[in-house]
């Protein structure tokens, strides 16, 4: 008995091959018959001629995690056709997590949606999240910023061999709870603390358990970026790991154009036997914690510890006088995103300098202020990059998309703020700016680096293509209509054109509208893929 014939679409099957005219019928969680089907009765029939129909994409890089306990349906992916995601990016991952550190997430977590952390491990948030339901497929790797913080690592120090061996042992027990493998922060405290061996032992352990994949924020994406991606590179060679260089980009004015270089390393590394692999957002802007503005040496410690040092006068008159000179004249490039108070909720979608001018008060003393008021807790924009240099790094063949963002929603808890346009319109614009308007990218293409590529790279199976008996991960389209809305002054905006998208062979989008279905399953090594 089938479900779902979708009838007379454009079948781009997601390995680069031109499209072909044809049925795709659904029974169950697979592709059941990829051919004429018009004799079939199914449960439902839709028509697609003049409809794309591709594997539902693959979000290489996202931020969900506990999120998707808040918005369980994940709207802001499921609308823009994306039916699974890679979470615990950037060194952050839902667990493992310490006593010190799961206090912290869950009084945040609670006092911005409510939510409560009942796991400490990831077999405990996978299993609650198994329990919960979801709208999308998920894996995760875990955060080498959650094992150096779980062993007592919070110092910008090497280290001794006691620490590192329960950190490694941390990471083989992540793996062996279905951890995909491991991913790196390296701005971010106190992941950035590790050195290179310390990087390398822990991606280690992951692929002795057998999920040999590195994903790393490179240490610096500016000025040091080349030094950084070669420092990645060697973590793959000793690892024996692959290498995947998230949301790649050259930040600051002085650093365009490095890029090139950096690719034709990572071209140059994959040439001698390693697996290297980039991932990116088709934007000029990224999106972090405010904090990210703050010297390693200052952003040190306990939240609680750096925001009493900040409150302080004198030390925060000297920190913000060392801020003058990193960011004097780039404070209109940084726009504040989010706060998680009422008190500052005026400050979303205005650079600092711009609040620095109403308030008659310095831009550096303005952000200081903002995140002694708000603990911390401030997202923003930083206009930082070009466009010539988004271009270069989607060229890449070995490139995938990812929305670096978390499941959002234009009403209830997640509609917060003014969160980055990529939550929503990450792949709708790949298909509408650098498929159909510029012709930058073959859709066959843009499709392959959206599905095959991730799914090879992440070792999924079953998933990533239009097969038959592979998984019913299907998302329909409209070619001449689809694309982003959501802009960086109205970013809660869903993408248009994106019309059925089906997770497991059960629809969570029908005629560009959210069924609520929750048919996404955890994704865990060993187990699942």
């Amino acid at each position: 008995m089938l479900d779902v014939v979708l009838a007379g679409g454009l079948v781009i099957d997601g390995t680069g091959k031109p499209g072909f005219v044809t049925d795709v019928a659904l029974a169950k969680d697979v592709i059941a018959r990829i051919g004429d089907c018009s004799e079939l009765e199914p449960k439902i029939r839709i028509d697609c001629a003049g409809l794309v129909l591709a594997p539902g994409f693959i979000d290489m890089h996202g931020h969900s995690d506990e999120i998707l306990f808040v918005n369980p349906t994940a709207d802001s992916k499921v609308r823009q056709g994306i039916t699974t995601e890679v979470g615990g990016n950037c060194g952050s991952s839902p667990a493992p997590l310490s006593d010190r550190e799961r206090a912290d997430r869950s009084a945040r977590l609670k006092k911005r949606y409510g939510l409560e952390i009942t796991w400490d491990d990831f077999d405990g948030f996978f299993s609650a999240l198994e329990r919960a339901g979801c709208g999308l497929n998920f894996c995760c790797l875990v955060g080498l910023g959650n094992t150096r913080d779980a062993v007592g690592g919070l110092l910008p120090q090497p280290l001794n061999a006691d620490a590192l061996a329960r950190e490694c042992s941390l990471v083989r027990e992540a793996c062996a709870q279905g951890a995909i493998g491991v991913s790196s922060g390296l701005i971010y405290p106190p992941g950035r603390f590790a050195d290179l061996g310390e990087l390398a032992a822990l991606a280690g352990a992951a692929a002795a358990s057998g999920s040999a994949f590195y994903a790393t924020h490179l240490r610096s994406e500016g000025d040091e970026l080349e030094a950084a991606v070669g420092e990645a590179l060697d973590v793959g060679r000793r690892a024996q790991v692959s290498v995947q260089f998230s949301h790649h980009k050259a930040a600051g004015h002085k650093n365009w154009g490095k890029v090139h270089r950096t690719l034709a390393t990572i071209e140059k590394a994959r040439t001698r036997g390693l697996d290297v692999g980039v991932d990116q957002y088709p934007y000029k802007a990224s999106s972090t914690g405010l904090d990210a503005i703050l010297p390693q040496d200052v952003n040190l410690g306990t939240r609680d510890a750096i925001v009493e040092r900040l409150a302080d006068p004198r030390y925060g008159a000297l920190v913000a006088a060392r801020l003058e000179l990193e960011w004097g004249g780039r404070w209109n490039d940084i726009v504040i995103s989010s706060v998680s108070t009422s008190r500052n909720a005026c400050t979303e979608g205005r650079s600092i300098a711009q609040i620095a001018a109403a308030i008659g008060q310095s831009s550096a003393a303005t952000a200081l202020r903002l995140l002694v008021e708000e603990q911390l807790d401030v997202s923003a924009i930083y206009f930082t990059m070009c466009e010539s240099d988004v271009r270069a790094v989607l060229s890449y063949e070995r490139t995938c998309i990812g929305t670096d963002a978390a499941a959002r929603a234009i009403t209830g808890p997640t509609s917060i703020g003014r969160p980055h346009p990529r939550a929503f319109g990450t792949f709708p614009r790949v298909l509408r700016r650098y498929v159909r308007e510029t012709a930058f990218l073959p859709l066959e293409e843009a499709i392959r680096r959206s599905t095959t590529l991730p799914a090879m790279r992440l070792g999924l199976r079953r998933r990533g293509k239009v097969a038959e008996n592979w998984y019913g991960d299907i998302v329909v389209f409209d070619p001449q209509r689809v694309g982003d809305a959501s802009t960086y002054l109205e970013p809660l905006r869903y993408p248009v054109g994106i019309c059925h998208v089906f997770v497991n062979g059960r629809p969570v989008v029908l005629d560009e509208a959210p069924t609520g279905e929750r048919s996404g399953r955890v994704l865990r090594r060993g187990r699942d893929l």
